[in-house]
């Protein structure tokens, strides 16, 4: 069981962070430099119907590998080993994460426009590198240390 949930888990991180690399640096570029959010809109509207599946499968797998690791969820909390540093910090960036989806939703793609579109592109390098950490500190994780 515990080598199909990290199948699942890396397969759904391929999806996030493959598609949020994709979209900062090959969409997002040309939606700036055509000042068009459309661009950015119709990838979102394809993506997300395979993005939020795949982070919700991460989401899953993530907390069943946790308790995995960690079997006593209060030890996730108290960063007394290297395995509790980085799952502290991956719940960490699941909640940068989600503070940045919450607050495009609501604030920034209701209203996107031309004069949006710069503040979208902020949230979207945001969310990219918040991904790509995810996978730093899943690497930690499984090889005892990033270094």
């Amino acid at each position: 069981m515990y080598r199909a949930l990290v199948v699942a888990h890396l397969l759904g991180a391929s999806i996030w962070v493959g598609g949020h690399i994709v979209l900062a640096l090959a969409v997002l570029p040309r939606a700036l430099r055509a000042n068009d959010p459309a661009i950015v809109r119709d990838f979102e509207a394809g993506f997300e119907k395979v993005g939020i599946p795949a982070l919700l499968v991460q989401v899953v797998t993530g907390l069943w590998l946790a308790q995995h690791w960690l079997p006593d969820v209060g030890t996730w909390f108290a960063g007394a080993t290297p395995q509790a540093r980085f799952v502290l910090a991956k719940l960490g960036c699941l909640a940068a994460t989600i503070a940045l989806a919450v607050h495009a939703r609501l604030r920034i793609i209701p209203h996107l426009d031309e004069t949006t579109l710069r503040p979208l592109a902020w949230h979207i390098r945001g969310v990219t590198l918040v991904a790509i950490a995810f996978v730093v500190l899943g690497v930690g994780i499984r090889t005892g240390g990033l270094f």
